[in-house]
This record gives C-alpha cells, sequence and structure tokens, in this order.
C-alpha cells in the first residue's frame, strides 16, 4: 500500500515561498504606483510645453491689428521707436509691409484681456487641472497636478520700462498642502511684428 504526502522539507520550501511572495507584494505595489506617478509628472511636463507652445502661436498683443484692416498679419506696435516717415523700426527691412509699424496710437496690453484676436494674453489663466479626466481620483493615492499661466512685461532686456517683450512663464504644481511646484517653463515673445514673405524682393 502506497501512501502519498508532503515531505517535511516539502512543506518547509512552500511556506518559505509563500512568505516571501507575501512580504514582496506591497514593494511591488509601491515600485508600481512610483512609476505610475512618474509617468503623471512627466505628462504634466509636456502639457505645460504643448500651453508654452501654443501660447507663442498668438499675435504678440491684442492691439497688433491694424484697426478696420482685413490683414491679420501682427504689426509692430509703435512704443517709440518707430520711424514716422517709413513706418518702420530700425534694423526692420525697409520694403513697403515689412514688419511694419501701426498707423495708430496702440499701446500693449499689459494685463489679461479675451478679445477677437487671439493674442499672448488668451493664453493667460489661473489655476486649473492638467488632465481633463478622472483618472487621477481612481486610485487615491495618485496626485492632481494643475498648471497656472502669466504672461508679463519682461525688464529682463531693457529696463523695468520695457514694452516690447513678454515673458510667458507657465508653473506645474501639485495640489497637496502647501503645493510642490514640478516644474517652471519660461519663453519670450517680442514686438516685432510679421513678415509678408509673399512681397519681398531682392
Amino acid at each position: 500500500m502506497v501512501r502519498v504526502a508532503f515531505t517535511m522539507i516539502e512543506l518547509i520550501f512552500a511556506i518559505v515561498i509563500i512568505g516571501i511572495t507575501v512580504i514582496s507584494l506591497p514593494m511591488m505595489t509601491q515600485a508600481t504606483s512610483k512609476g505610475i506617478e512618474d509617468n503623471l509628472v512627466q505628462e504634466a511636463i509636456f502639457a505645460a510645453s504643448a500651453e508654452l507652445n501654443l501660447a507663442v502661436t498668438a499675435h504678440w498683443d491684442e492691439n497688433s491689428i491694424e484697426p478696420g484692416s482685413t490683414d491679420t498679419l501682427a504689426r509692430v506696435i509703435n512704443t517709440g521707436l518707430c520711424n514716422n516717415i517709413t513706418k518702420l523700426r530700425p534694423g526692420h527691412i525697409s520694403q513697403p509691409l515689412h514688419r511694419r509699424c501701426l498707423d495708430s496710437s496702440a499701446t500693449p496690453i499689459a494685463s489679461s484681456n479675451t478679445g477677437a484676436v487671439d493674442a499672448l494674453e488668451d493664453a493667460a489663466h489661473g489655476s486649473k487641472n492638467i488632465f481633463t479626466t478622472t483618472i487621477t481620483d481612481q486610485a487615491g493615492y495618485k496626485k492632481k497636478y494643475n498648471s497656472v499661466v502669466t504672461v508679463t512685461p519682461s525688464a529682463i532686456f531693457d529696463g523695468a520700462n520695457n514694452q516690447n517683450m513678454k515673458k510667458i512663464t507657465v508653473t506645474i504644481f501639485d495640489t497637496e498642502i502647501p503645493p510642490n511646484i514640478v516644474t517652471v517653463l519660461n519663453t519670450y515673445s517680442a514686438n516685432i511684428g510679421e513678415v509678408d514673405y509673399y512681397k519681398r524682393s531682392y
């Protein structure tokens, strides 16, 4: 008569293997969670970069378009450097309609403004959630990430009264208390208008 059973050594090995598996489960879960969180941070940084790139595709200023004109190319706002005869700023190409100053007395808009023209100021916004879905809510251990976009005159290039450069800043932070800043991205946009390439002559 043959009896089938586990030996003591087999039982010990089975208990050891089960113990190692149970002990390692929390560490594996923690590693997976950290990987997901790192991916969310990276996605937040990519979203900030996209916001920055979108902002600089807009017109430099709400007042960059000649009033009453059907031409939607941005012009140079006269901040005191334009030639009253040629309507050009120093250093610009001298052909007609190439980076011309506005004929009007328009001044740059320094604060956030939403108008008919897509301008840098329209990209500015207060704190808002980067991720439009509720993916960060599905597991309570994941953080939410918000962004803030500001557009301000830049004093770096021409002193405190500079009106010809605007600084766009995107700040990414989590919603912990206090919030932790993940990254800050900056770029600059200049009051130089746009070129009519098809009207160039050499």
